[in-house]
């Protein structure tokens, strides 16, 4: 039998150069046919991803072997854009297809192609998003600064039990208030910024700060106020100003979609006297939201009448937020340098355009990252497809297709499915997009790793469930613990940043929301795991190649996980054996002899043992 038709993407001997191109940069494609492959002629089609004129070009046999003929064809996207591309195969009497198969070997037939993208030219990663680690922080549970609060709305409940679960339970009427609150603030993240800058992190993400009447403060009262609980606007200035002098941006989290229906601009509990959209017609704030019958039927974030969604494309609100004096330009001013977007997809490309103008313009290094589940480089949202990543709306995105295939190779195994993923987000995405990943393993939305990797599987319970099961057994966490810490040197290593929850570094259990947001356990941390977080941060740190470095897969077997990060005169291999058994490594040339940098178990002249990990660090 004759050999398969050969293209593979991410061979340069297929395509070159790999991955996201620059507009303006030509792009080769080689396909290599049978030699007792009839072929008459053979033709590469590339599909605008958006609609538009499909392009054909023809492919010239330019050489081959003496199992192949090789057929290539070039191309220069001009402008950015995603393009779709298969290829045609005549044989005389009939036509057929080459397209994209499972792990993203080409098959005959099919209908999937494969992907490129083109990005803007000029595009960069912004110095926010550079080399080290995004530490994210749910302001009111990190650290609680001793000061008084002031000026504290009535209804909310101050805890002073630190240690103490956030409140899950409905009350007598079936709500869940979140009106409890432990009193972190902006001065005690100053206090920790040691901390922070001890565990390698140069980034630091907040969620949201805004004046909001639930702890968890997506449901924005007043954009341009500081919660009480947190502080004052020279309490963040302060902030920003001593984490830039440790070299630690600030990111805000941007949640523009909707407001809150407590606010200023919506006023439902008439909380802000007599204006706002729902009690007075003639609101200046009337035109920023969606009702069918106004005041009570309008709509709402997935629902939830207490979060009333925006219309994001009014010219007021848009200039409200993204303005000369809006809302971004107010907390630039204050020192935080970009923001992340909170449910991006729902935010529409006029009001992406004008924020993202509004932060560069402020510093081309401030950063804008979007809160995106999937693959954003082809994103179709709300029927449309998306231009996120090819340079005029994000820098980059939430990482979330990495960590769900991590913790599923770190829990289950399955080497070729996550080295997969892994190649899949490398070569769509542009590389200052790739660089600025945030790459998290936990996220206030998410159930925390050790949890994720140790405990039951959360599936569909509910609180009551996840309440019982909070705690986990010393055999769980112990589980939970090894695998964690193993999912963590390849996070550190892969393309992207490391982003590290508040307090995972510490041990920090639990499933879902509120679980996952309880309170960092100052002087109770798993005091080994944060010496090796320190490690690992350091690492990056110590080494700054890992925005352009090279990603180089070495092994990616259901044990065994390892790859190589090469920029300048570095080298750094990060290993993990996932296994019950010893495992002999497959090292690169010099690595016999580098230095560990960080360990986790035990490692020997090349052999891991079980549940261990290291990261081997080689200068040339």
């Amino acid at each position: 039998m004759a050999p398969a038709p050969y293209f593979d993407s991410r061979d340069p001997a297929c395509k070159a150069p790999f991955g996201a191109v620059k507009a303006g940069e030509e792009v080769k494609f080689s396909v290599h046919l049978p030699k007792g492959m009839t072929c008459t002629a053979c033709r590469l089609k590339l599909f605008p991803a958006d609609g538009g004129e499909m392009v054909v070009l023809p492919m010239g046999m330019t050489g081959g072997d003496y199992k192949h003929n090789r057929y290539t064809a070039a191309f220069v996207g001009e402008i950015p854009a995603v393009w779709f591309y298969h290829f045609e195969l005549d044989d005389g009497y009939s036509t057929q297809t080459l397209t994209r198969g499972p792990g993203n070997a080409a098959v005959l037939g099919g209908w999937e192609g494969w992907q490129l993208t083109v990005y803007k030219a000029d595009m960069h990663t912004p110095a926010a998003l550079r080399e080290g680690i995004i530490y994210q922080i749910f302001p009111d549970r990190f650290c609680n600064s001793g000061q008084p609060k002031e000026n504290v709305p009535d209804d909310r409940i101050l805890r002073h039990d630190w240690d103490g679960l956030p409140e899950w339970r409905p009350n007598e009427l079936g709500k869940v208030l979140n009106n409890d609150f432990f009193g972190g603030d902006l001065k005690g993240i100053t206090q920790k910024l040691d901390y922070l800058r001890e565990l390698g992190v140069t980034c630091i993400y907040l969620n949201p700060i805004f004046e909001a009447h639930s702890n968890h403060r997506y449901d924005t009262a007043d954009y341009k106020k500081i919660d009480p609980i947190l502080g004052s606007e020279a309490d963040f200035s302060a902030l920003t100003a001593a984490a830039k002098e440790r070299g630690i941006a600030v990111i805000l989290d941007g949640v523009f979609s909707h407001t809150g229906a407590d606010s200023v601009y919506f006023n439902r509990s008439g909380r802000y006297g007599e204006g706002g959209a729902y009690r007075d017609r003639e609101s200046e704030y009337a035109s920023w939201f969606r009702f069918k019958d106004w005041p009570d039927d309008y709509e709402s974030w997935w629902g939830f009448i207490t979060l009333p969604n925006v219309e994001e494309t009014e010219p007021s609100y848009i200039e409200f937020i993204a303005g000369e004096d809006g809302v971004a330009q107010k907390w630039l001013n204050l020192g935080a340098s970009g923001f992340r977007l909170d449910v991006a997809d729902e935010l529409p490309d006029v009001f992406l355009d004008a924020l993202y103008a509004r932060v560069k313009a402020h510093s081309p290094d401030n950063a804008v990252i979007g809160e995106v589940w999937e693959d954003a480089s082809h994103k179709i949202a709300y029927g449309y497809r998306r231009h996120y990543l090819l340079g005029w709306q994000m820098d980059s995105v939430m990482n979330y297709p990495f960590k769900d295939a991590l913790l599923h190779y770190i829990r289950y195994g399955g080497g070729e499915g996550f080295l997969n993923t892994v190649m899949g987000i490398v070569e769509n995405y542009p590389p200052p997009v790739l660089a600025g990943l945030m790459n998290s393993l936990s996220t206030h939305d998410t159930e925390r790793a050790i949890t994720a990797l140790g405990g039951e599987h959360v599936s569909s319970h509910g609180r009551e469930w996840q309440h019982e099961r909070q705690t986990l057994s010393c055999e769980q966490y112990k589980r939970g613990r090894d695998l964690f810490a193993l999912a963590a040197i390849i996070q550190y290593g892969l393309p992207g940043m490391p982003c590290l929850y508040y307090g995972d570094e510490a041990g920090m259990a639990g499933y879902k929301d509120p679980f996952n947001r309880a309170c960092y356990p100052w002087g109770s941390e798993d005091r080994d795991l944060v010496v090796f977080f320190k490690n690992l941060g350091q690492i990056r740190l110590n080494n700054p190649i890992f925005t352009q470095a090279d990603f180089t897969p070495i092994t990616f077997s259901n044990e065994v996980c390892s790859f190589v990060r090469r920029g300048g005169e570095v080298e750094v291999l990060f290993a993990v054996n996932r296994g019950d058994g010893f495992k002999h490594l497959t090292l690169p040339a010099g690595f016999e002899t580098a230095q560990a940098a960080a360990t986790y178990g035990q490692y020997s002249q090349g052999v891991l043992s079980p549940y261990s990990g290291v990261v081997l660090v080689k200068r040339r």
